[in-house]
């Protein structure tokens, strides 16, 4: 059981949300593991356009106009309103939450219950996220850039593993270098290095960049995908993957894709490991 993070700087686009999507449903199909994610962020239905299609309110013409009330309130806003009542277990979690894959992938639906409303919440997301950490064998948060500093910081603190997602551009290198000394969680070894929307002909490769960052871990990459980031907007990266597992050969142009997916999770999985193995995770 165990809570991975994905955290960006915010200064740019990471592909850090779509990377969360490849990972958690490459893991779903390939490994018996049960893994929810889990989004802080306000409104932020893009984990949601990768698996599921949304649905249009019904109206319901009454005597008082059209009615939209939704009986059963799923997600994030539900969950908290069972908290305020001091109902809330790891168990239950999964009554607010929408599958992907059962027994294996699920998704806790981002706050859209207004803004005012999201700000009175999001200081219950590190307790959320670590009850779901007792049920769940894997936890993934997508670590919204705009959160607050405080809950940000009990997010990265309980978490077994955080996943800095970064650029290839040369300022988004130099930047996190100068950041990471400066927030002790980020410079600790329970962190690995993800670049997303990754292009393996830039002068910026892995290999150079590693050397570049004198980083002697395993850097991990989520490569630039067209199949996959249209299936990203289409709700289609689950029949993306299982598709992709039976036809790509090595000769395939997206096996790339796939084999760095597969790589990124056998590096994120081995680090949970040494970790916990080290007293560390």
């Amino acid at each position: 059981m165990s809570i991975v993070t994905f955290w960006s700087n915010g200064m740019e686009q990471t592909g850090k949300t779509l990377s969360i999507a490849a990972i958690a449903t490459y893991v779903a199909i390939e490994h018996n593991y049960r893994c929810l994610v889990v989004t802080t962020g306000y409104n932020d239905r893009s984990i949601e356009n990768c698996f599921w299609q949304p649905k249009k309110k019904k109206k319901n013409l009454g005597l008082f106009g059209p009615n939209t009330k939704v009986d059963f309130e799923d997600g994030i806003a539900g969950l908290t309103k069972v908290m305020k009542s001091n109902k809330l277990s790891p168990d239950i979690i999964k009554n607010y939450t929408r599958t992907i894959f059962k027994d294996r992938l699920e998704v806790l639906q981002t706050f859209k219950e207004g803004k005012e409303g999201y700000k009175e919440i999001r200081h219950l997301y590190p307790e959320i996220i670590n009850l779901a950490n007792k049920y769940y064998d894997l936890v993934f948060v997508d670590l919204d850039k705009q959160q607050e500093d405080d809950v940000s910081e009990a997010i990265l603190q309980s978490s077994n593993l955080i996943v800095i997602n970064l650029s290839q551009r040369l300022s988004s290198i130099n930047t996190f270098m100068e950041i990471r000394e400066k927030i002790t969680v980020l410079n600790s070894k329970k962190t690995l290095l993800l670049f997303g929307r990754y292009d393996k002909y830039s002068k910026y490769s892995i290999k150079n960049i590693s050397r570049y960052m004198g980083e002697k871990n395993k850097v991990s990459t989520i490569p630039y995908n067209t199949l996959f980031f249209e299936a990203c907007e289409e709700a289609g990266v689950p029949d993306l993957f299982l598709r992709l597992r039976r036809q790509v050969s090595d000769d395939d142009r997206n096996a790339f894709f796939l084999s760095e997916v597969k790589r990124t999770t056998e590096n994120i999985m081995y680090r949970l490991e040494d970790l916990q193995l080290k007293g560390q995770g």
